[in-house]
């Protein structure tokens, strides 16, 4: 998990290990804060660090550095001007391109319908043409929201996040698998390989890359 920022306010019990997720937001997001605090259905504290792309994604000037170490990635388009909507794919492919994460196949990303507030007078993209996008490009969780009247913004952050830790705990199981068979195999003693410690395909033979810790 990116831990390189640790601001927010204190909300929950202290026994609780904080988390630090980074989500990159792309498109029109309408975010207006940089670092969030939310707890999970788990009782995990999570700071949300939050890098918009500004807009900045139309001019494909974002560099690797904006986008590596992402845990997870918010997909915004506004959903009365069609054209932000059919951008999307070119945005989840742009993203996959530059941040070469690990495992793209399981990567969270969550799609935002932004502007709810407006549908009544101006909606351009139905609710049924995002469920069966999202439906056809991986199964991707997607929301319908409002940053003006902050309709839906907590769901789709609290979405992303539960999404992001599952995927950590996963694949950190399957790195102490790993590390048990290969432990085994070279007659060493069994057990969990380090926490903090992320699953690198291109790692084989027991070597570890450690990583920033998280819960």
């Amino acid at each position: 998990m990116e831990t390189r920022n640790r601001s927010g306010t204190n909300t929950g019990k202290s026994s609780v290990a904080k988390c630090f997720i980074k989500i990159v937001a792309i498109g029109d997001s309408g975010v207006d804060f940089s670092n969030k605090e939310i707890r999970t259905s788990s009782g995990s504290l999570v700071t949300l660090q939050i890098w918009d792309t500004a807009g900045q994604e139309r001019y494909q000037s974002l560099g690797t550095a904006f986008y590596r170490g992402a845990d997870c990635c918010l997909l915004c388009y506004d959903l009365t001007n069609q054209q932000s909507f059919e951008n999307i794919l070119m945005w989840k492919n742009n993203f996959l391109q530059k941040s070469m994460v690990t495992q793209p196949e399981t990567f969270p990303f969550l799609v935002v319908g932004n502007k709810l507030d407006l549908e009544q007078e101006q909606r351009s993209v139905s609710y049924k043409n995002l469920e069966r996008f999202c439906k056809e490009n991986g199964n991707m969780l997607f929301v319908e929201a409002s940053a003006k009247s902050n309709l839906n913004v907590e769901q789709a952050f609290h979405q992303l996040a539960e999404q992001a830790l599952k995927r950590q705990e996963s694949m950190q199981r399957s790195l102490d698998d790993q590390f048990k068979t290969t432990n085994g195999s070279n007659g060493g003693r069994s057990g969990s390989a380090p926490r903090g410690t992320q699953l690198n395909p291109s790692q084989r033979g027991g070597k570890k890359e450690k990583k920033g810790g998280c819960c």
